[in-house]
């Protein structure tokens, strides 16, 4: 009897690999997290007084330097400040009516040139008068430009000018006038590249952020859509605007999102990725914490259930503020869809994203440790088509992954008209030279094919990057301990997720901390007309839906 129990104990080295792959997880995430604290504490996010000013980055340090009344003095001052530009246009010209002069400073490309020579300088070379310049008032209110503003300062006027404006110095003024008339050579709206719909709105986000919240705008008529603009970037400065129903969103909540923002401290801000890094509760985890999207109809629907989006000037990705793990595997399809088969393509969805994380760990598993498990005919099946295969199943499984993986970076980065062909052909040719070579097993080519078609019904891009990363650690605990190893890594995976949070949220809500009523909007969709309720999660300041 005792000699039957013992021989289901397993040997020493077992063990000993059982508590090195407990331990060692353990000991990484006590280690990030005392260096996550540390980099925190340290000074990542400075204070609110760190926040630079539209007009100048260091407006702060350097002192002002007033007009002197001295045309010349003055032209000189405006010269020595903005230094030497090949792009600047200085264009001196003669005031007919009276005995004077009058400088124009702009920078090329950012400025309607026609419209500056037809409206400013037709009007002070054949209609100003000397009454009409002798006071600055009453020039602004001659002038046929909407955006006028007079400086005092050398200073600002020169930075202006570098930033858009066009200046103007006249002769007797005894200030600088500032024209904005912006060169409005955008990107046309189109349909949004990476979230691609067959029902639904066809706009999409652009680089102009003016453009970008005037769509936020024209998705209904509401009083309570409330913008807020904020100046972020030490040496080149851009407009960042956070957006949010005032009457809906968690006043925490947007405290929070306020003080992150306003405590950003950078030189350039070239996207809003570069804001996810820097507000996210915890950079250490591969799990995005920030949604991120192109279309004005998913934040839409973001901020009616309590969420805040940030947008920034330059970028046609907008933010979304918290996000949780089952947001990023919800497509905004499944609501303009009726609600059954809008919940089958998201169970569908579900289980695609789990054959992305584990297919070949569980393939590593079965044919490595636990053969028996599978059905006879099967293995009998498996085994002659791994015959002559010379390495395990790791490196094999690696093999072809990596060259999945290379192929699908390579079809991205090549012309749109050659990049899908490319990575067709690729992978069949590949896949067919390797199993012909003896390098992989057939039955392993039909794994990775499922991983890789699993993986790109992600509706979210970066979440399938972070599943594609995490698939290889499951790989190598799977070549360790076999399914005890894949059961140890989704454990592993889980906890992790269960100590995440967004903004305050946990990652897995509403399954840990479990809300039943959050579960209409989770794996299935309810019918429109049940979901009464804003998600219980959000705590938002109107429970029920206004319907």
């Amino acid at each position: 009897m005792m000699s039957s129990l013992k021989s289901f104990i397993p040997s020493w080295h077992i063990w000993v690999l059982a508590v090195v792959a407990f331990l060692v997880p353990f000991l990484l995430s006590k280690i990030f997290a005392r260096v996550h604290a540390y980099v925190k504490s340290g000074g990542t996010f400075k204070s609110a007084s760190a926040r630079t000013s539209v007009l100048s980055p260091d407006s702060s340090s350097a002192a002002a330097t007033p007009f002197d009344g001295d045309y010349a003095a003055d032209v000189r001052s405006v010269m020595d400040v903005i230094g030497k530009n090949s792009d600047l246009t200085v264009r001196e010209f003669p005031l007919s009516r009276f005995d004077a002069k009058g400088t124009l400073f702009y920078v090329n490309g950012m400025q309607r040139e026609r419209e500056l020579n037809m409206r400013t300088l037709e009007f002070f070379m054949f209609e100003a008068t000397r009454e009409m310049l002798a006071s600055p008032p009453n020039v602004k209110g001659l002038l046929p430009f909407y955006n006028l503003k007079e400086s005092a300062d050398v200073r600002e006027f020169s930075r202006l000018v570098l930033f858009g404006y066009a200046g103007l110095i006249i002769e007797g003024v005894p200030c600088g006038l500032l024209i904005q008339s912006p060169n409005t050579s955008n990107r046309a709206i189109v349909e949004p590249l990476s979230e691609a719909l067959l029902r639904g709105p066809r706009i999409g986000f652009t680089e102009v952020l003016s453009e970008n919240t005037s769509m936020l705008r024209r998705q209904g008529f509401s009083d309570q859509l409330e913008m807020k603009s904020y100046i972020i970037g030490n040496t080149l400065p851009k407009e960042v605007v956070i957006a949010y129903f005032k009457d809906i969103v968690n006043a925490d909540l947007l405290k929070e999102v306020e003080a992150r923002i306003s405590n950003i401290n950078i030189d350039f801000l070239a996207d809003s990725g570069y804001i996810e890094q820097l507000i996210e509760d915890n950079y250490l985890s591969p799990f995005q914490q920030l949604q991120n999207t192109e279309r004005p109809d998913r934040v839409i629907n973001g901020l009616l259930e309590g969420r805040v989006a940030i947008l920034q000037d330059g970028s046609p990705f907008a933010l979304i503020a918290p996000a949780t793990f089952s947001m990023l595997l919800q497509s905004p399809e499944d609501y303009y869809e009726r609600w059954i088969p809008s919940s089958f393509l998201r169970i569908l969805r579900f289980f695609a994203a789990f054959l992305s994380l584990l297919a070949p760990s569980i393939y590593i598993s079965f044919i490595s440790f636990h053969p028996g498990l599978i059905p006879t005919e099967l293995v009998l099946s498996i085994i002659e088509t791994r015959q002559g295969v010379p390495f395990p199943s790791l490196i094999e499984v690696l093999i072809l992954e990596l060259s999945i993986e290379i192929l699908r970076e390579a079809g991205i980065r090549l012309p749109k008209p050659i990049g899908p062909a490319m990575g067709i052909v690729g992978g069949i040719i590949v896949g067919d030279a390797a199993v012909q070579a003896g390098i992989v097993s057939p039955i392993l080519v039909i794994v990775v094919a499922v991983t890789a078609i699993s993986s790109f019904s992600m509706p979210s891009y970066s979440a399938g990057i972070t599943l594609r990363l995490l698939r290889f650690f499951g790989m190598v605990f799977a070549a360790i301990l076999g399914m005890f190893g894949t059961i140890l890594f989704f454990l592993l995976l889980c906890s992790h997720l269960s100590r995440l949070k967004s903004f305050g949220v946990s990652y897995l809500t509403p399954v840990s901390p479990y809300r039943l009523q959050d579960w209409k909007d989770l794996f299935i969709r309810a019918p429109i007309s049940l979901m009464k309720k804003r998600p219980a999660m959000m705590k938002t300041r109107q429970e029920r839906r206004q319907t």
